[in-house]
């Protein structure tokens, strides 16, 4: 079977999985939500150990054990289940970077923090051993680097794969391979280790494994050296700037592993339910007509009159339009036949323009009507939209961690592609590239760090880059690193404004006001918005571009959890107009960019009485029609006034066996609904992506690839063309392809 991926809608057990972490001893780690907004992280079963009955009862027995262990590098077990058809494992959130890939991206570790890795894992183990039980999976992949030293995961995971059951010399030696490759950089031979580890390092190693040392004995001897205290960070800056990404792109949890903090919850489905077309009523402020035939009943009007005291949020409800019926007319009913008929989305698979494979999967896309940029963590190349063939020569530029719900690394805008992104030699760069020829235009250096009493304590995190006129902006998260993080605490966003010909820097604002942040194509009004977890509300506001940042109006956000997360804006631009959702999640606001002042907003309900949250809204190129994902239907309404053109609903069931729902309804992020001039491109629960008609709602196409990654394609819109990468193959279908 498909396992759960990054998509808000799949669950496993009580848990929302959002995005993928890695994998370990061919099980995969997602990282994951309570219904309560918490981090955590799963680990899900392999199909091969599954399906082995003893794994189970090994698998069921540690842990149990596991749940009674606690220790500073370990991390603690919080729930699992043996029994269910795919089993798995909950641990505590804890932000941080695999040790495999600190290595592979930077290169060996230093002295001092290789001591640090050994002492840290062999207090572990120790722990672990003292209580009578094993890991049996020690490596770079279950090595976790924090801020404040590395941690063991998958326990109660790891030992139960193994049949024997491995014994306290097996992780001796693990713990002696995985330190050698830290040293080392992935190769093979002890001469890498420094003076200090290479005697009791290499005895982990020896082949007969009484003449190992134990943890306790290796924590005693690195003590007994009386070598000099680490000062400072314990890892590089590149590292650590790599953690912070890390930790961004799973929902603005501190680096220092403090514990889990509340990311947006998801929208209220129940299995098999939804909030289908035969339960949402979409009720706006001013009047009512319902839509009839089985469809659901859709409450709407088209007010355009302002707020009574000119700020969004207001509860004041203007007059009723004229034509238009009040929610107290008899004749509005679940039988009237007044407003458009709801579509139920079905069509042709789609057929390719083209389809090529490349050597390494991409990670970011991004297109212009004649050029795909394709990045992957090898390389950036140049397709040719219309047949696929390779054009320009190939960049040394990369990004690593590329497109995810919360992160989005690449923009396109008036010829010129941008990108954040490393080179061999240089990490944290945001580089521009001519579209017409494929050359850097310029690349700048974006400080990640800035130094306080002579240590780097102050880190930028880059979420999205957007441009807009003459100015580039990038936006993210900064992490002071001296100081204690709390999950209660604010989290602290920036934005930062680039000359988008020569990359000079113009100005930077940073601030806990600050966490998610919409440029909009045009003007110099961006919206940022902020929260803070505890149910307290968040903010909208307006942030001046035209006068380096200076804040403008805003308004409370009642749910504090909506805007909790960073990355890609959970808010959208149309004709002058700022969109947002409000209340609690159910109230989608129109107000002007200028000055806040509401035009119309519009209420969503169900019929079940169950909690509805709208999700990403997002509007046509010319900015008429703004485009609204509720669960399993997606409204088309008019910018100026909020009248409903159109409703398209999903049937069947996502990849999980629950109700299919659009992905971009989960607001959560990340670009899973996009436009061409006449073409709305979104995807599902069951990682389909349809091509819908802009102006009837009807699809055109749908595609799926059976041999997409369990996270689903990345894809990218550009033109007439949406350009899809899956695993290593690029395809490119046309909008109104047959």
């Amino acid at each position: 079977m498909n396992h759960p991926g990054a998509d808000g809608a799949r669950r496993i057990g009580p848990y929302t999985l959002l995005a993928p972490q890695g994998a370990v001893g061919g099980n995969e780690v997602f990282s994951a939500r309570t219904d309560e907004g918490l981090l955590v992280t799963v680990t899900v079963v392999g199909p091969a150990l599954a399906a082995d009955p003893e794994f189970r009862d090994r698998f069921r027995a540690a842990v149990e054990a596991a749940r009674a262990l606690s220790g500073a590098f370990l991390v603690p077990v919080l729930d699992a289940d043996a029994d269910a058809s795919v089993p798995w494992l909950a641990t505590r959130f804890t932000a941080g970077l695999p040790l495999r890939q600190a290595v592979d991206r930077h290169g060996s570790l230093s002295e001092p923090a290789l001591r640090m890795l050994a002492d840290g894992l062999a207090q572990a183990l120790a722990v672990l051993h003292a209580a009578g039980t094993v890991h049996g999976g020690v490596t770079p992949d279950s090595v976790l680097l924090t801020m404040d030293g590395p941690r063991i995961t998958a326990l109660g995971m790891a030992g139960a794969t193994a049949s024997p059951a491995p014994a306290p010399t097996d992780d001796m030696f693990d713990l002696g391979s995985t330190v050698l490759f830290a040293a080392s950089g992935g190769e093979a031979g002890t001469g890498t280790l420094p003076v200090s580890l290479h005697d009791v390092i290499g005895g982990c190693l020896y082949p007969d494994p009484p003449d190992r040392p134990t943890a306790e004995q290796l924590v005693d001897y690195l003590r007994h050296q009386n070598l000099p205290a680490l000062q400072g960070s314990w890892l590089p800056p590149a590292v650590t700037a790599d953690m912070a990404a890390a930790a961004a792109a799973v929902g603005s949890v501190s680096a220092g592993g403090s514990g889990p903090g509340p990311v947006p919850p998801p929208p209220v489905i129940a299995a098999g339910t939804g909030v289908s077309r035969r339960k949402l009523i979409i009720g706006l402020a001013g009047g009512v007509a319902v839509l009839g035939g089985g469809a659901a009943a859709l409450a709407f009007s088209g007010d355009s009159s302002p707020a009574p005291d000119g700020r969004a949020g207001s509860t004041s409800r203007p007059a009723s339009p004229s034509g238009v019926r009040s929610p107290s007319a008899s004749s509005a009913s679940p039988s009237s036949t007044d407003g458009p008929e709801a579509v139920v989305l079905d069509g042709p698979d789609a057929t390719k323009a083209w389809s090529g494979t490349g050597k390494n999967a991409p990670t970011c896309l991004e297109a212009s009507d004649k050029v795909v940029m394709v990045v992957t963590d090898a390389a950036t190349s140049f397709l040719d939209a219309e047949t696929g063939d390779s054009v320009f020569q190939k960049l040394n530029t990369t990004n690593q961690f590329g497109t995810s719900m919360f992160t989005y690394p690449t923009a396109y805008a008036d010829g010129v592609f941008y990108l954040l992104c490393d080179t061999p030699s240089k990490s944290g760069l945001l580089a521009a590239f001519d579209a017409t020829s494929g050359k850097v235009k310029w690349a700048t250096k974006m400080a990640d760090a800035e130094p306080g009493g002579g240590k780097h304590l102050t880190m930028y995190s880059s979420h999205y880059v957007a441009a807009a006129g003459n100015t580039v902006y990038v936006c993210g998260n900064v992490m002071d690193t001296s100081k204690s993080y709390s999950d209660k605490a604010p989290s602290t966003g920036y934005i930062r404004a680039f000359n988008a010909a020569t990359g000079k820097g113009l100005w930077r604002v940073k601030g806990t006001d600050i966490n998610n942040v919409l440029v909009p194509p045009t003007g110099s009004h961006l919206l940022a918005t902020s929260a803070v977890p505890g149910e307290k509300p968040g903010r909208v506001q307006m942030i001046d571009a035209g006068r380096k940042g200076a804040r403008g109006w805003n308004v409370s956000v009642q749910r504090d959890a909506y805007y909790f997360s960073t990355g890609w804006p959970l808010t959208c631009y149309a004709d002058g107009l700022f969109l947002f959702a409000g209340g609690n999640g159910n109230k989608l606001f129109a107000v002007d960019a200028a000055t806040g002042r509401e035009k119309w907003h519009q209420r969503f309900d169900a019929k079940s009485g169950d909690e509805v949250h709208i999700g990403t809204p997002f509007s046509s190129p010319d900015g008429a029609t703004v485009f609204v994902p509720v669960g399993s239907d997606l409204a088309a309404l008019a910018t100026a006034n909020g009248t409903i053109q159109w409703v398209a609903t999903l049937e069947g069931a996502n990849d999980m066996g629950g109700a299919n729902t659009f992905a971009a309804s989960s607001g959560l992020g990340g670009k899973d609904a996009q436009c061409s001039a006449d073409t709305v491109f979104a995807t599902d629960g069951a990682k389909t992506l349809w091509a819908i008609d802009a102006a009837t709602g009807r699809a055109r196409w749908k595609y799926n690839d059976p041999g997409q990654p369990d996270v689903g394609f990345k894809w990218a819109v550009g033109g007439d063309h949406v350009f899809i990468a899956s695993h290593l193959t690029m395809t490119a279908i046309a909008a109104h392809a047959r």
